[in-house]
């Protein structure tokens, strides 16, 4: 039998039982019921959407081992990227134009094939965004590493064919300079050292001192070997195939007009003469008439390296000497 209870009325002084209605004894029960719901969603909340499971601990110590594995992918593919990005540089400013061969346009590098439902099932699955955007670069990678391919495939038969043209064409530097510190000036504008003014620089300026010897960047036909107005002492080189070299500002010139010059042949020296500041050889390449970036033609005397480290010697915003 259930203990009866008890409470003590201050009115009598007495210890009277106590006497629950069943409504009384309801509402009892019906708060229990409450308490103990309410306690159970609290508990059940703290452990289903605050602390994980065993398994969901190590689905997450994967996700996060996955997502460090995919940054270290995207940065290399980067890597790649900008490595891809600098042979083509040189293929479309260096080796295409040796061979007076059209640029390939950057849409064609880059364009890929229309492949939309391919990605939107990858960005249905796990990861998705991290996925799709891997997948898409590396697609892209591949294609510009195919039209790479392909554009050296056809430099090769450029070479093959045109073997002739290769030994006319200027290729080498026109001072000896093989750790590139006689690099004074590069082409694009500069500042005018007599008139102090911006004034676009057609060509290269080498310093050396007077007496340097210069040399034939191509075999070819002196068609000048004189005076020239702003060049003093200077001499022009034509080499066949819509190309001439000219080197200004010489102390002396050794050759003659309408003689012929091999690539390497000394042709004179270093000087200063005409519109000059100091000791130096000022070196373009004229290509149908219309001044070239010399930098692109120096593939026979430089290693990639040097090439890379010229290039970005050459694009010194300095003042020429000329």
């Amino acid at each position: 039998m259930a203990k009866k209870k008890f409470h003590f009325n201050p009115e009598t002084l007495n210890y009277e039982p106590i006497n629950h209605t069943i409504i009384h004894r309801l509402k009892s029960f019906l708060f229990h019921v409450l308490t103990a719901v309410f306690s159970g969603a609290i508990f059940f909340f703290l452990f289903v959407f605050i602390v994980d499971s065993p398994k969901e601990k190590r689905l997450t110590q994967e996700k996060d081992k996955m997502q460090v594995q995919y940054k270290v992918l995207d940065r290399q593919l980067n890597e790649v990227q900008a490595v891809l990005t600098n042979l083509q540089e040189r293929d479309n400013n260096l080796y295409r134009v040796v061979f007076q061969a059209d640029p390939i346009p950057t849409i064609v590098r880059t364009a890929i094939a229309s492949e939309s439902e391919y990605y939107e099932s990858l960005s249905r699955a796990t990861n998705s965004q991290v996925v799709s955007a891997t997948t898409k670069k590396m697609n892209q990678i591949k294609k510009q590493l195919y039209i790479q391919s392909k554009s050296y495939d056809e430099i090769v038969d450029l070479a093959k064919s045109k073997e002739k043209m290769l030994e006319y064409i200027p290729s080498i530097q026109p001072v000896l300079n093989k750790d590139l510190k006689r690099m004074a000036s590069g082409y694009g504008w500069r500042i005018d050292p007599v008139y102090h003014v911006p004034r676009h620089h057609n060509g290269m300026d080498f310093s050396a001192p007077t007496g340097t010897d210069v040399y034939a960047t191509g075999k070819g036909r002196v068609i000048r070997a004189g005076w020239a107005q702003g060049y003093g002492n200077c001499i022009d080189i034509d080499h066949g195939y819509n190309y001439v070299t000219r080197y200004a500002h010489l102390h002396e010139i050794h050759v003659k007009r309408g003689q012929i010059v091999k690539r390497g042949e000394i042709i004179g020296l270093v000087g200063s003469t005409g519109k000059s500041t100091a000791p130096h050889l000022h070196y373009e390449v004229i290509y149908k008439g219309s001044p070239q970036n010399p930098q692109n033609y120096y593939y026979l005397d430089l290693s990639p390296e040097e090439y890379d480290r010229m290039v970005q010697m050459s694009g010194n915003a300095g003042q020429a000497l000329d």
